[in-house]
């Protein structure tokens, strides 16, 4: 048993012994839950090397992630770690093997593909482009590769172009499913981050390996508001959603929070962070026990 299996074995049975053998899944008994609290989540806290780790190479990522206790990670293209389609395949294995040996889970993979674009060619370079991506995280061990919608072209008909969206979505799902890899479809983009629009891609876009990532946009509050938005995704909803500091800024954290717990999600919550700080772990940490309070208040 390698250094990681038996962390990840202490855990489950610590968890077990707190709750009586909970079956992965399973909603919390009622004797577990007090009167007016929230029931135990099975969600944890991951961290999207979007701006916090983008300096930090892959030992600083599983070094600080350990220390800070949050044990998850989605791995962004193009930053410091240099995790990327031109890894050997011996390198991939390192990577693999790297992970394995720590607690911190790699989660998936951040990448900027897209499929909106009214020119064919650049579609096909997106779409082999995820394809590309979905092999490296199978090298590596990984469960998933997110993508995203980001516009809809003035010159082109909505309906068309969400049409294409959701074709590339089924066509790269499948391809995924493959590997084991899931489709994880960020809430992102002009235009297309709202969630109405996100629902008509997901009309299209059927293929039981595509899920939708939540995002915590601005989006979300407007039209019947955030509880019936996120209702209206929620059957989509895959393994992660996205999430900015918990305690920065307007978004009403502690409703969403409440939403997934009462829903069941049982994911990870991964921090899409943007503030600088002068200490990243701390601000790990405190993001840590934040998420802690608002999912077990």
């Amino acid at each position: 048993m390698n250094r990681r299996d038996f962390l990840l074995s202490a855990s489950a049975l610590g968890i077990a012994t707190t709750i009586g053998c909970q079956q992965p899944g399973a909603a919390p008994s009622a004797e577990a839950t007090p009167a007016g609290a929230m029931p135990k989540s099975g969600m944890q806290l991951g961290l999207v090397t979007y701006q916090w780790a983008k300096d930090w190479d892959l030992a600083t990522i599983l070094a600080n992630c350990e220390k800070s206790g949050v044990l998850g990670v989605e791995l962004r293209t193009e930053h410091k770690h240099g995790v990327e389609p031109t890894l050997s395949k011996a390198e991939r294995a390192e990577v693999k093997k790297r992970f394995a040996d720590s607690p911190v889970t790699l989660v998936g993979y951040g990448s900027n593909c897209e499929y909106h674009s009214p020119d064919p060619a650049v579609l096909k370079k997106n779409i082999d482009q995820t394809k590309a991506y979905i092999e490296l995280m199978a090298d590596c061990g990984s469960t998933g590769v997110k993508v995203k919608p980001n516009t809809l072209p003035a010159d082109v008909p909505k309906e068309k172009t969400v049409e294409q969206i959701g074709k590339a979505l089924n066509e790269v799902a499948a391809y995924g499913a493959d590997f084991g890899q899931k489709i994880r479809v960020e809430v992102h983009g002009k235009y297309t981050q709202a969630p109405a629009v996100m629902k008509e891609i997901f009309d299209v876009a059927d293929h039981k390996n595509a899920y939708i990532c939540w995002n915590s946009n601005p989006e979300d509050l407007e039209g019947a508001g955030l509880e019936a938005n996120f209702r209206m995704l929620r059957p989509r909803f895959g393994d992660t959603v996205h999430v900015r500091e918990l305690n920065i800024g307007d978004y009403p954290f502690p409703e969403l929070m409440k939403l997934f717990v009462s829903t069941n999600y049982e994911g990870w919550i991964l921090l899409e962070a943007r503030t600088e700080q002068a200490d990243y772990v701390k601000a790990l940490q405190e993001q840590q026990e934040l998420f802690k309070k608002l999912t077990t208040a």
